[in-house]
């Protein structure tokens, strides 16, 4: 496994970050879409291993693969780009501004969430077939996970709240973390390898990842979970994206730029020409094709 100086890598991560603040709206929306998707596809089977093996922690073993596939086909997710667009903004590259990264933040929020729904109801459609018999119990398993993640934390208020906060500040320092580590190697297995250990870390440990969210909380209110589209919101939905972003730029991105981008040689900044459609594709952003994923 060959492996990149950290200099190195924070300066990769820049470039990605730069890369995705140009991107276009149509991409950003099809390569989170797919990011979202993918991901909680990932986070079903990862439940119905569990559930049919009474083995959570093989389900948490598993469940990496669908981080390493979108990331390995360039695709996006919202905790993925917390980190990468603040490290342009913050390396101050040209043209990249606060506009900038909100805009890529939204358009892969909504990307994610689209993709997401559509395998929370693809999954509500197989456990249940097709709406015709109760879910079986894989479908009560995201039912009730559903309840214990929102109504469950409501009980406490708000030591509830906070420890739903920190859950997402955890994951995403994670969850960042993986995709930083893909970076660390050159060739597949090593970059499986990297992503696999912090991904498993988070899955099974409970933490609070905003788009696996969108998946198991849709999913729960279809298959009959007792609890609200607010409760949803209100109770883990928002706090958890506010914990992801809290945990992506204060325990990634900002420690690598101020330890690893701040103390290298000044770098050589060319100015950025004037974007079109067929000026999108650059030579750097296809060398940059393996980094702009999670």
């Amino acid at each position: 496994m060959s492996y990149v100086k950290p200099a190195d890598l924070v300066s990769t991560l820049i470039d990605a970050g730069e890369s995705k603040i140009f991107m276009s709206t149509r991409d950003t929306l099809v390569r989170a879409t797919m990011g979202g998707a993918m991901l909680t596809i990932a986070a079903a089977f990862a439940i119905t291993v569990s559930v049919t093996t009474g083995i959570p922690l093989l389900g948490a073993v598993l469940f990496p693969v669908g981080f390493i596939m979108l990331y390995l086909l360039g695709y996006d997710l919202l905790t993925g780009v917390f980190v990468l667009g603040p490290l342009a903004w913050m390396d101050k590259r040209p043209g990249v501004t606060l506009g900038g990264v909100l805009r890529n933040w939204g358009l892969v929020f909504v990307g994610n969430f689209i993709g997401a729904f559509t395998v929370a109801v693809l999954m509500a459609i197989v456990v249940t077939y097709g709406f015709s018999v109760p879910p079986n119990e894989v479908g009560e398993a995201i039912g009730h996970i559903g309840e214990g993640r929102t109504v469950g934390y409501a009980e406490h208020g708000f030591g509830g709240m906070l420890t739903l906060f920190i859950r997402g500040v955890l994951c995403n320092w994670m969850v960042s973390t993986g995709v930083v580590l893909a970076l660390i190697a050159k060739d597949v297995p090593g970059k499986i390898m990297a992503m696999w250990m912090p991904i498993m870390l988070f899955f099974f440990m409970g933490f609070e990842h905003s788009i696996v969210n969108m998946f198991l909380f849709p999913s729960g209110l279809l298959l009959g979970g007792d609890f609200t589209i607010m409760d949803y919101l209100v109770w883990n939905e928002i706090p958890t994206v506010i914990g992801n972003l809290v945990g992506g730029i204060v325990f990634t991105a900002i420690p690598l730029y101020l330890t690893h981008s701040r103390t290298k040689a000044p770098r050589v900044i060319t100015p950025r020409r004037t974007l079109s459609r067929s000026s999108e594709a650059t030579n750097a952003e296809r060398e940059l094709q393996d980094v702009t994923s999670a």
